[in-house]
């Protein structure tokens, strides 16, 4: 049976129906040689192989001035002080506006704003366990149990890391090594409001919290990082209910994966530290690219090669020696350059229409002045999901890398991309005519999704990530 190019339909767009082989020219010549090289080349990595046209680089595609780049306080973004930012009545006036909103769209039986639509979503968010600064600490220690602890090489750790990571459901799982003067300027000085707690490194043999400060001792200078893939499927249905779940069960699943990640690393013989509030300890996205899980993009967010921006990315840090994973570079950069698809479409405007990135942020909820991003505008995001009444997840969804299939065309498309910028107006325009997405609007209808009784478990492909290569 033939492929079904289920996404936006490129090749008929492009009339490239006899171009394939021009295009894997352009990327490097023939695709199988280029993925057994690339195989061969990743058999001693501590990381599953990528696919062919994914490159390992020294340094990561987003230019950082660590010299100049200072610790961000997490209570500075919009999670933390929305209501200082945009002013008292004009919050409450959102606040107001949302909360009519879900009730008169319930009320009327709108399409993804329904009951069975607002159960569901609340319903997927329901069985996270609680944020632990060191995890749960339920489990047996080798000494308790009377054995030596784990030792491995750093290579070895960070196999059986990446193993157990898989097993307990993570993407994709990566390593930085942090540095006084550089990575560990990734930890947040300060965890999210109310506590607004400051997080130190101390020289001391086991980390600690008390009412004042979480202490993470110098010695754990290992950062564990990992994805969980999100529902490309269900995205498509923001901004409503139906398409906020999508956030809502992968949080669950990635907040159960960090306790079982901590009592793993107990269990071994080893202390971890991570976030005690949602979304607390570090900055996520740059230690992903750090650790070479993706590229930042005009999202302002992680790409990844398996999975383009359908993830979401969380940190812990262990005194387990670990053997870092390189940065890659796929075209992500470069790409979104000529692309601007999210932010054009992005109901708010938050989303930078600018050609290049920029060193300076939006807002104080940009860590802006040492590396240079598509900063976004948090304030305009975050009073549209007030307006929408869910969080949106427009942009993730109509970005061109948010694929669902596996076609070998999509794969000589991505190739292309990660090897020369000159086919990339052409295949932007190819994909706006292929697949126009309307601002706003869910890419599907709704009330679709329940008819289909035959969905993937928690809505994704767990064959995708170029494990079946």
């Amino acid at each position: 049976m033939p492929e079904q190019l289920t996404r936006r339909q490129m090749i008929k767009a492009l009339g490239l129906a006899g171009a394939g082989v021009s295009l894997a020219a352009v990327s490097g010549g023939n695709p199988l040689n280029a993925a057994s090289e690339a195989i061969a080349d990743t058999k001693a990595q501590p990381v599953p192989r990528r696919y062919w046209w994914v490159k390992n680089v020294d340094k990561i595609t987003m230019e950082v001035d660590w010299k100049n780049y200072k610790r961000f306080s997490e209570w500075k973004t919009t999670r933390g002080s929305l209501k200082e930012y945009r002013g008292n009545a004009e919050d409450a006036k959102y606040l107001k506006l949302q909360k009519d909103n879900l009730l008169k769209w319930e009320l009327e039986n709108v399409p993804g704003y329904t009951t069975k639509d607002t159960a569901l979503k609340n319903a997927v968010g329901y069985g996270r366990p609680p944020f632990q600064f060191m995890g749960p600490q339920t489990v047996s220690t080798p000494q308790d149990r009377g054995v030596p602890i784990y030792e491995g090489s750093p290579e070895e750790s960070s196999r059986i890391i990446t193993a157990a990571l898989r097993h307990m459901g993570a993407a994709t799982v990566g390593f930085v090594q942090l540095e006084p003067d550089s990575t560990r300027k990734l930890i947040y000085a300060e965890e999210p409001a109310p506590s607004k707690k400051p997080i130190f490194f101390e020289n001391v043999d086991v980390g600690y919290e008390d009412e004042k400060k979480l202490v993470v001792p110098d010695k754990a200078r290992w950062i564990i990082v990992f994805t969980i893939q999100m529902s490309t499927e269900t995205m498509k249905y923001g901004p409503t209910q139906l398409g906020s779940l999508t956030t809502a069960l992968t949080y669950t699943r990635m907040w159960t994966i960090v306790s079982q990640l901590h009592e793993f690393l107990r269990g071994l013989g080893y202390h971890s530290y991570g976030p005690s509030q949602f979304n607390g300890f570090s900055i996520n996205p740059a230690l992903a690219t750090l650790a070479g899980l993706g590229e930042m993009s005009r999202l302002n967010r992680i790409i990844t090669p398996e999975y383009g921006p359908m993830v979401r990315a969380v940190s812990i840090a262990t005194d387990l020696p670990l053997a870092p994973t390189k940065p890659i570079s796929f075209g992500v950069m470069d790409f979104c350059k000529d692309c601007k698809t999210c932010a054009e479409i992005c109901p708010s405007g938050a989303l930078s229409m600018d050609r290049e990135p920029s060193w300076e942020g939006k807002g104080p909820w940009n860590n802006g002045g040492a590396h240079k991003a598509w900063y976004e505008d948090s304030v305009k995001c975050r009073n549209y999901w007030n307006t929408c009444g869910t969080n949106c997840g427009t942009c993730f969804s109509s970005c061109p890398y948010a694929v669902d299939d596996e076609a070998s065309m999509h794969k000589i498309i991505k190739g292309t991309i990660a090897s020369t910028t000159m086919f990339n107006s052409l295949l932007v325009a190819a994909d706006r005519k292929a697949f126009p997405a309307t601002t706003g609007q869910p890419m599907k209808n709704p009330e679709d999704w329940w008819k289909d009784t035959n969905l993937a478990e928690m809505g994704i492909d767990t064959r995708r990530g170029g494990r079946n290569i």
